[in-house]
């Protein structure tokens, strides 16, 4: 070859070195790429607009229960955690289909002076399809970070509706308990004027009174323990311990939910997070051995130095390929993803038969929990109160013993707090039920309205045959 085409050769690599070095300052993203990034400020947009944290309504006695879900599912750290897990695993998906950074290099002749000035740069270019598998294995993992984040989302809206419904119906047992010490106040001064009448004996009234003792200790307990609700609540709204405690909400609401068995365990199959983050782990996995395989196809690099002291300047092409002959090494790395690839299946089928199971669990709680209360509420309790007024009335006729009366107050209560402890179990079971099984995003949470939509090609052939 001519001195003259050597010349053109090495102008065109040094024109190549020069247009990665000076202009391709930024890569073309992938449309997977692009598709999660417009996930991601979506999300963003709800959760940290501005990247700054959301605007939270102030809480008082009189906020709602959704008001209350925002504030929890927007201020609580774990959520926090989760978000910022999803949103460095997008970002690191522009990491993986770059090209690595191009290197300077530097060589010099010396002997008693210099003889030689090499400046250099050299780019490396990874196998044809290996940026792009990388990409797909990025990408997958930000659909799991993101089903994560979801998944955290409905915990802390968990964590909240567990805390207000325990709370409120602290209140109504204590309620109830009061009202019963009223009546056995009442109980007392019938037993009295009955003493004084000659008609029963002092026992009653001690009995009356021991009554009242046991369940004033009763009522102080109950009032103990909204101490360590109200700390739970505090930790569901995400406040620090040096922060106020919240107030606590004067009006209830119930979860509303239409337990259609079929459709709603649909519902949990298509929207369930872990099932989905299951799923995201399989397609992850797949790309992995798509990436794996991509270990068979050489690396390639291309340099070009220069030698500026010689006259004219002498240019030093420089390329260089990997051989990738290690073929045990090679194949445990297929061997290796298709293995995490099989448990991620395995992860997955268990998932979703535990969801299955989970969901006719909850369900028939939820079932045997409305035939006990509508027992309750529409025979035992009424039958109950006229039990108590008829044995008053035989009491205060002389035909009913005090213990008789007092086995039909202790019953009374006993079912009044049994249908308390039941509305609390229920309310629990269809929170649970809606929100960690069936994967339904309470209003203003800060999820996407379906799944992410970006979608990572698999592998032709999972199975490496």
């Amino acid at each position: 070859m001519s001195r003259r085409k050597w010349n053109w050769l090495f102008a065109g690599v040094g024109t190549v070195a020069a247009a990665m070095l000076f202009s391709g300052c930024k890569g073309v993203p992938t449309k997977t790429e692009k598709q999660s990034r417009a996930d991601l400020k979506a999300v963003t947009q709800v959760y940290r607009p501005g990247e700054r944290k959301a605007t939270l309504h102030p809480l008082d006695t009189n906020a709602t229960l959704g008001t209350f879900l925002t504030y929890a599912m927007l201020n609580q750290p774990r959520v926090e955690a989760a978000y910022y897990d999803y949103a460095a695993a997008v970002e690191r998906i522009t990491v993986e289909r770059s090209l690595p950074d191009p290197r300077l290099s530097f060589e010099s002749d010396i002997a008693d002076i210099v003889m030689t000035v090499m400046p250099g740069l050299m780019q490396e270019f990874p196998g044809p399809g290996k940026l792009k598998a990388a990409a797909n294995v990025a990408t997958a993992e930000s659909r799991t970070k993101y089903f994560a984040f979801e998944n955290s989302v409905l915990q802390a809206a968990f964590s909240l509706k567990r805390a207000y419904y325990q709370l409120w119906f602290l209140d109504e047992n204590i309620r109830i308990n009061r009202q019963t010490l009223d009546l056995l106040a009442e109980l007392e001064e019938i037993a009295r004027s009955q003493n004084s009448a000659g008609k029963v004996t002092l026992q009653d009234v001690y009995r009356a009174q021991i009554e009242q003792d046991q369940l004033t200790t009763e009522i102080e307990n109950l009032e103990d323990s909204r101490r360590p609700l109200i700390a739970q609540l505090k930790g569901a709204l995400g406040l620090r311990r040096d922060q106020a405690d919240p107030p606590q909400p004067t009006r209830f609401e119930s979860t509303p939910l239409d337990l259609n068995g079929d459709a709603l365990l649909d519902t949990a199959f298509a929207r369930n997070p872990r099932l989905k983050m299951m799923e995201a782990d399989v397609r992850m996995a797949e790309a992995a051995i798509a990436l794996a395989r991509k270990s068979r196809v050489p690396d390639f690099s291309l340099g070009l130095m220069a030698d500026v002291k010689a006259a004219p300047t002498m240019f030093r092409p420089q390329a260089g390929m990997t051989l990738p002959i290690w073929r045990d090494k090679i194949a445990a790395q297929i061997a290796q993803a298709q293995a995490t690839k099989r448990a991620a299946e395995a992860r997955l089928t268990s998932e979703q038969i535990m969801v299955t199971v989970d969901f006719a669990m909850k369900s028939y709680d939820y079932r045997e929990i409305t035939r006990n209360l509508a027992l309750l509420q529409d025979k035992l309790i009424p039958k109950a109160r006229q039990s108590l007024a008829v044995a008053r009335a035989g009491y205060l006729a002389g035909q009913v013993d005090f213990f008789d009366l007092l086995d039909a107050e202790r019953t009374l209560l006993n079912f009044q707090l049994q249908e308390v402890e039941a509305r609390t179990r229920r309310e629990i079971v269809l929170a649970d039920l809606s929100l960690t099984i069936a994967g339904i995003a309470p209003e203003g949470a800060p999820v996407l309205p379906t799944a992410p939509n970006a979608s990572v090609p698999q592998s032709n052939n999972s199975t490496g045959r």
